[in-house]
């Protein structure tokens, strides 16, 4: 047994049960379940119906942890609800869009009255009681409106709690900690410090005045009604992260985990290490099993999202017992808005400048090369025995481009495979839907680049408008070709020559012949950063013109990073990170003109993923007895 699994045990091992029984829990029983695992399902449910816990016992069916005596562990918030709770809501969603993901998004808003705490399955429903008791003691002395204000530093941003009515909410929790470990038998420690809801955590310090100036768009004296709410998650996963299935996996070994479209799966980062590359080892949320499933059929999801919803105390105020005007928004019995143009103005005020595309970067990894589906002898499966070319499979190019020295260069300057060429064709389509105005397109020498810029560029129906710079300094980290020397490139004139649309005129910042072998991390570092600045300082950005960069899977972290200002990362979290890049995968930087700096956002389009397919024989197995 693990040691953590081993240390949650001797958390629960002495302590005394409660002879309590629920009545969710005696239907339960008659079916035949055992009364520890069925106070399980109901608390792992939120003691909602027997419906809901038989599904869940069903689906754990196959659980090894099922038998483990593992509680889950408990947390009170206080949640805005309402007016002010659409405010904040649209705030994570454009603080995600302008400055990416950071700590807070991982939970939705809320100020926390009692941090997590342990109970038993089957005393879960003594914090239920005490929660009303105490909801209906504090019920007339709950302020009329909570005064916030605004604080900010470089890794924080939210709403201070106003010392007056902290001190309620404070008292609040404080009495519901007391009761709820006399009675439920559990420690329960409140929160007396500073009280706060908190919009942004842990961003990087370039990030802090657009998040500055998001926040001012929103009114903490906003109509709001504030909910006590008791959440749960499972204590095992605390330290996991948390990811969201995209698509249905079915096994094909028995070490594989069966997965469903929107199944949530538990991920330890520290036990990937030996993983094949493209595979994670996680636990599903749904069923408990464990087991090897694809990385790209999954997505980040948030860390709340697993969480249950046990019970919750709305305190009505006297400011509430109001008759509604005509024009005021109703509000439904979860305080959410049923006035559908609330939220979109709520957008409207929260989305700077939204509409239309800064002057960006738009960098991308290539599509699927050929030798990333045949292996490093693709070259030999595809050459006839006087050294011509023929296409041994539909994945493989109709034709490759001709030039003056050996075809044999193509093995170290592999040609995108046609699923290669489809995705490229596809994201151009996709950045033609979104209007994402390419003004430049730069390429790494690399035979895959020049062609995924190709048909990105016809995908977006600008072959004939905008040509590709072929700059030397895009290539990848040179340590990492598997030749050791530097590949020989397809010359301008050749790739001209096989209807490329080159840049003739165009003259690297970095020469070939300044391509080092086996070059230190630092040597590569130091020329990505320098090309990535030379770039964006040839390329006048007026209006919303984008640079489009067609790269390598290295390219994503190694021109970024310099543009906006963060620090190099170690080689091994640097290699990590590559290897996760799918084909084009891609990110976006924006520059902040007036600010005269760049920020990271979401791409302009999405994703694309797809399952692999295997290579098929006919013969093997159908004529086979």
């Amino acid at each position: 047994m693990a040691v953590a699994e081993t240390q949650l045990y001797a958390k629960v091992s002495n302590k005394h049960r409660s002879r309590r029984t629920s009545v969710l829990l005696e239907p339960l029983l008659a079916k035949g379940f055992p009364a520890h695992i069925a106070q399980k399902a109901l608390a792992a449910t939120g003691q909602k119906t027997v419906e809901d816990a038989a599904k869940w016992l069903h689906s754990h069916c196959n659980d090894p942890s099922l038998d483990d005596p593992i509680p889950q562990e408990y947390a009170l918030y206080l949640c805005p609800t309402g007016c002010l709770h659409n405010y904040l809501v649209e705030f994570w969603k454009e603080s995600k869009r302008q400055c990416g993901k950071n700590r807070a998004h991982e939970i939705f808003p809320h100020i926390t009255l009692c941090d997590f705490f342990t109970c038993e399955d089957q005393k879960v429903e003594l914090l239920y009681d005490t929660l009303k008791r105490v909801g209906e003691s504090f019920s007339q002395l709950f302020p009329p409106s909570i005064s916030l204000s605004l604080h900010s530093s470089t890794s924080y941003l939210g709403f201070f709690i106003d010392d007056r009515h902290a001190n309620i909410l404070k008292d609040f929790a404080l009495a519901f900690s007391s009761e709820a470990s006399a009675v439920a038998d559990c420690h329960v420690k409140p929160c007396l410090k500073q009280l706060h809801l908190t919009l942004s955590h842990k961003f990087y310090p370039h990030h802090q005045k657009t998040l500055e100036q998001l926040a001012k768009c929103i009114n903490p004296g906003e109509t709001c009604q504030w909910v006590a709410t008791l959440y749960s998650r499972d204590m095992r996963f605390v330290h996991y992260q948390t990811r969201r299935a995209l698509f249905q996996y079915k096994p094909q070994n028995i070490d594989e985990l069966m997965i469903n479209a929107g199944d949530f799966i538990y991920v330890d980062p520290t036990q990937q290490s030996d993983v094949s590359e493209g595979w994670v080892i996680g636990t599903s949320h749904r069923t408990g099993c464990r087991g090897f499933l694809p990385e790209n059929y999954t997505e980040r999801a948030n860390e709340s999202d697993t969480w249950v919803k046990h019970r919750e105390y709305v305190f009505v105020t006297a400011s509430r017992l109001f008759i509604q005007t005509e024009n005021e928004p109703n509000l439904k019995s979860n305080g959410e808005v049923q006035n559908p143009s609330m939220s979109r103005s709520v957008t409207k005020v929260l989305s700077l400048q939204i509409t239309g595309f800064f002057p960006g970067v738009l960098v991308m990894r290539h599509g699927e090369r050929v030798d990333q589906v045949f292996g490093k002898s693709w070259l030999q499966q595809c050459l006839t025995a006087d050294g011509k070319y023929y296409r041994a499979d539909l994945n493989f190019p109709s034709t490759l481009p001709k030039r003056k020295d050996s075809m044999k260069h193509f093995e170290y300057d592999p040609p995108l495979s046609c699923c290669g060429i489809f995705q490229s064709r596809l994201t151009g389509e996709a950045l033609l839907d979104q209007e994402v105005p390419v003004s430049y397109v730069y390429s790494s020498p690399a035979l895959r680049c020049i062609q995924t810029a190709q048909h990105i560029l016809q995908g977006l129906k600008l072959d004939q408008k905008v040509k590709i710079r072929v700059e030397p300094g895009l290539f990848e980290w040179t340590k990492w070709e598997a030749s050791r020397v530097i590949p020989n490139f397809m010359t301008v004139t050749e790739l001209v020559e096989a209807s490329y649309k080159i840049d003739t005129s165009y003259r690297g910042n970095f020469p070939l012949s300044s391509l080092v072998p086996s070059e230190s991390y630092e040597e590569f570092v130091s020329r990505s950063s320098a090309v990535i600045k030379q770039i964006i300082t040839a390329c006048p950005r007026k209006g919303k013109g984008v640079i489009l960069i067609v790269g390598h899977g290295s390219s994503l972290t190694s021109f970024t990073r310099p543009l906006i200002g963060l620090p190099i990362r170690d080689s091994r979290d640097f290699a990590q990170v590559v290897r996760k890049v799918p084909s084009l995968g891609m990110c976006f930087c924006e520059e902040l003109q007036e600010e005269n700096k760049w920020q990271m956002v979401n791409p302009p389009v999405k994703m694309l993923t797809h399952g692999a397919n295997a290579a098929f024989n006919w013969r093997n197995g159908i004529m086979d007895d």
